[in-house]
């Protein structure tokens, strides 16, 4: 993948290009499939309206690691940067292989144990998804945005 650039993000952007329609188009389906191309937003046969669908990226060309950014526009040092970064991400738009996607911030549940809702931040970015080896998507959620 790292040798050949000019068709490698047609996987990745295929899942994105299905992912960003799925939140512009939410809607409730009568059916839940548990893969990252379902056709809805949703986790059960009884689902709630979602507006997002988090994902992890993990990156090409190294060992995998998820990528990580800040979740804030403004940081004033480098340990800003490293205390306050996230490895989960909304997409916002997708243009070939170029995707733009917000960082979500984890907000912990308290009545529900082990689980992890998300809040949208103000932090964007860019990413050519020739540097992407893989997505995870995490459970549809509602994200404030």
């Amino acid at each position: 993948m790292c040798d050949n650039k000019k068709d490698s993000c047609n996987c990745i952007s295929e899942i994105l290009k299905v992912i960003l329609l799925l939140q512009q188009n939410s809607t409730d389906d009568e059916a839940c499939l548990e893969t990252c191309d379902k056709g809805f937003l949703g986790n059960n046969v009884v689902c709630p309206k979602y507006n997002t669908r988090p994902i992890m990226l993990f990156t090409a060309c190294g060992n995998g690691t998820p990528w990580s950014m800040p979740t804030t526009r403004g940081v004033d040092s480098v340990e800003d940067l490293t205390s306050k970064t996230s490895t989960v991400f909304r997409i916002e738009k997708l243009d070939g292989c170029c995707a733009t996607f917000r960082v979500l911030e984890a907000c912990p549940r308290g009545a529900e144990k082990g689980s992890t809702t998300f809040r949208a931040t103000n932090s964007f970015f860019t990413i050519d998804l020739t540097c992407v080896c893989a997505i995870k998507c995490l459970d549809d959620t509602v994200v404030d945005l």
